[in-house]
């Protein structure tokens, strides 16, 4: 089921020769930048328009009504409540532990520079609503704002025509476990748009969603194309792609629980990426012949055949392990377990991953729901250079320079003199007018 790639003796550029999607973003950029200008002309009809088109439902108000959200937490079944419950109370425990505290150096006597950590004002969560429902970005998006001190969350789910036009009920329910009543049901770039620029909410413009700041939360290829239209107008957290996950195992690992971990990831979309990377062609084999088990017994054995034989899954072969981990920081997943002797070792040698999964106990649908960790994590191998969400994601740096006339007077030359080298003689001219 899985293609193979061989790249035992060794290779100068793995990243060239690994499994990955082909998606071209700039293209769904043109298509959707229509829609976006429409939005931003049209505000209320244009949404309107587009969810009618893409959804299926035609809405007469955008904001879902703060007693449809309280009643979809009424309504919660007990053990799906304590389960988001315990993923939030995790989520809040792992995330309290990231906030920074602002902090003074004293450069020279009368001289300091104070960094301020500021949350973002206004944010726009987008919560995906497609092939499958995702309660748990609530909690992962929200969490961590709310331990910012982001003072305005709005969160934006598409439309189910099974639920009188509203988001997933157990989505709102989870809006109402985090204290969130500011919800919109609108998907796809026409919610990104409306985040962005703004809009009436109602055909009588009576309702407002005031713009955000900034716009964080995964979705598909037309959510990611209009937040790289919108990067600017509005702060972004990343363009994410389809989700993936990457396994470094050697011959000790359970194929049964390797093969489980793939189907796993290839269940949320067609275009979901699942790679091993292993010296054992016996593991390979191995988990093969589970593969062959489990996925004819899975609910979504149609979508889970097309992820794992699509060109951007496969089994890496590889001469060892140290070769292994050079193979995955290639790759730099989204998702990597390490199923190997000695697996913490080899984790914390790991440079480029969205999240690091250690030993047969940490799967990463623990990380999805209830380890404490975030899921919103980079894709499309932004792990070499992007971390997943966080509360710094919610904070920016502020500096706050205090200089007495005494520090200024005696750093002064210096300033004027790379002022002069940089031919900008008014900056000099600044400091020296101060001490005439």
């Amino acid at each position: 089921m899985l293609n193979r790639i061989d790249l035992r003796g060794g290779a100068r550029d793995p990243r060239r020769l690994l499994p990955r999607a082909q998606l071209d973003v700039s293209v769904a950029v043109e298509k959707i930048r229509p829609l976006v200008e429409a939005v931003r002309e049209h505000g209320f009809t244009a949404v309107r328009d587009a969810t009618h088109r893409f959804d299926g439902v035609t809405l007469d108000r955008l904001r879902v009504p703060v007693a449809e959200i309280a009643a979809a937490e009424q309504n919660l079944e007990p053990e799906v409540r304590a389960a988001l419950l315990e993923s939030i109370s995790r989520a809040r425990r792992v995330h309290a532990d990231q906030r920074r505290t602002d902090h003074t150096t004293q450069v020279v006597p009368g001289g300091t520079v104070t960094e301020r950590w500021v949350p973002v004002g206004r944010v726009g969560l987008y919560v995906p609503g497609g092939l499958a429902m995702y309660p748990s970005t609530v909690v992962m998006n929200v969490v961590p704002a709310q331990a910012a001190g982001v003072g305005s969350l709005v969160v934006a789910s598409p439309p189910q025509p099974d639920n009188k036009g509203l988001p997933d009920p157990r989505v709102l329910a989870a809006c109402a476990l985090l204290g969130v009543d500011e919800v919109y049901a609108v998907g796809g770039a026409q919610a990104v748009a409306m985040l962005a620029y703004g809009c009436a909410t109602d055909a009588d413009g009576t309702g407002w969603c005031e713009p955000v700041d900034m716009i964080t939360g995964p979705g598909n290829i037309w959510v990611t194309a209009a937040k790289r239209l919108l990067r600017g107008v509005v702060g972004i957290d990343a363009e994410a792609g389809p989700t993936e996950i990457a396994i470094l195992a050697d011959d000790t690992a359970d194929p049964a629980h390797v093969a489980a971990d793939l189907i796993s990831q290839a269940e949320h979309d067609p275009l979901a990426a699942s790679v091993l990377v292993t010296p054992s062609v016996e593991l390979v084999d191995a988990v093969e012949a589970e593969l062959a088990r489990q996925v004819p017994a899975t609910r979504h054995h149609e979508r889970v055949t097309t992820a794992l034989t699509g060109e951007q899954s496969g089994a890496v072969l590889v001469d060892d392990l140290e070769e292994g981990l050079r193979v995955v920081d290639a790759y730099a997943a989204e998702h990597l377990e390490i199923q190997t002797r000695d697996a913490r070792q080899w984790a914390l040698r790991v440079r480029n991953a969205g999240a690091v999964f250690v030993g047969a106990y940490a799967p990463v649908s623990l990380g999805d729901y209830c380890a404490g960790s975030n899921h919103v994590l980079p894709t499309g191998g932004c792990a070499r250079h992007s971390s997943g969400l966080s509360v710094q994601s919610f904070l920016r740096g502020i500096h706050l320079v205090e200089y007495d006339e005494a520090a200024l007077r005696e750093v002064a030359p210096h300033v004027v003199t790379l002022a002069n080298v940089e031919n900008l003689p008014a900056h000099g001219q600044a400091v020296q007018v101060r001490f005439r």
